[in-house]
Parts: structure tokens; C-alpha cells; sequence
């Protein structure tokens, strides 16, 4: 029996898909500095871009656990950015990754970190 009363755990687990998503992101970043040594300086700043997007990824989720409203927010539009930006990469041919755990870092996770964020009915109408 669920009583409306009970605090619901939706929030610790789209922090640990937030942190999944950060790490993943987290390792494409240090992936990428390897070739700004090489001599290709603009990977240095997709090293850092990407870094930082883990960053703010991983204060989001921290953010939701804490239950504070605005790491809500952003949580949810950079969770909608997410899946438009594998659209793209997907459709336009510039050699973007399309294999399975692209697929589920920029489509899966987020969309899963969407329907836990979302209000529930009962919250709207109280």
C-alpha cells in the first residue's frame, strides 16, 4: 500500500543516472585531452567543454538530492538538450558516434532522468 504521505525516492535516482551520465562524460573529456598534446589545440577546448558539462551534471544531481528546485530545473533542461544534440549528431553526417552506449548516454539516460523529474499530479493540484 503506497501512502501519499511517504517521501518518494525519485530524486536519489535520477542522481545516480545523473552520475552515470557525469562519469560518462567525465571520461569522454579525458579521452579528448590526449589529442590536444598531439597538436590538435581544439580538443583542448572540448576536453574542457566536456569536463565542465560533467561537472554541472554531477552538481545537478547533487542539487536534486538536496531537493532544491532550481537544480530541478536545470537537471531537466539539460536532460532536454541531451537527446536534440544526438538527433543531430545522428543525422548530420559528420562521423558522429551512433553505436549503443552513445545511444544510451545521450537518448536513454536522459529520457529516464525526465520521467523521474517530472511533477507528479498529485503535486500539481496541491
Amino acid at each position: 500500500m503506497i501512502r501519499p504521505d511517504t517521501i518518494s525516492t525519485r530524486p536519489e535516482a535520477a542522481f545516480v543516472l545523473l552520475l552515470m551520465q557525469s562519469v560518462c562524460w567525465l571520461i569522454a573529456g579525458i579521452a579528448a585531452a590526449p589529442f590536444a598534446l598531439g597538436g590538435e589545440l581544439f580538443m583542448a577546448g572540448l576536453a574542457v567543454a566536456t569536463l565542465l558539462l560533467a561537472l554541472c551534471t554531477c552538481l545537478a544531481g547533487i542539487g536534486i538530492v538536496w531537493r532544491r528546485r532550481r537544480a530541478r530545473r536545470i537537471a531537466i533542461a539539460l536532460e532536454v538538450v541531451c537527446p536534440a544534440g544526438a538527433a543531430i549528431g545522428l543525422l548530420l553526417p559528420i562521423g558522429a558516434n551512433s553505436g549503443p552506449v552513445s545511444l544510451l548516454v545521450n537518448v536513454a539516460l536522459p529520457i529516464a532522468v525526465i520521467v523521474l523529474l517530472r511533477k507528479d499530479r498529485r503535486e500539481a493540484f496541491s
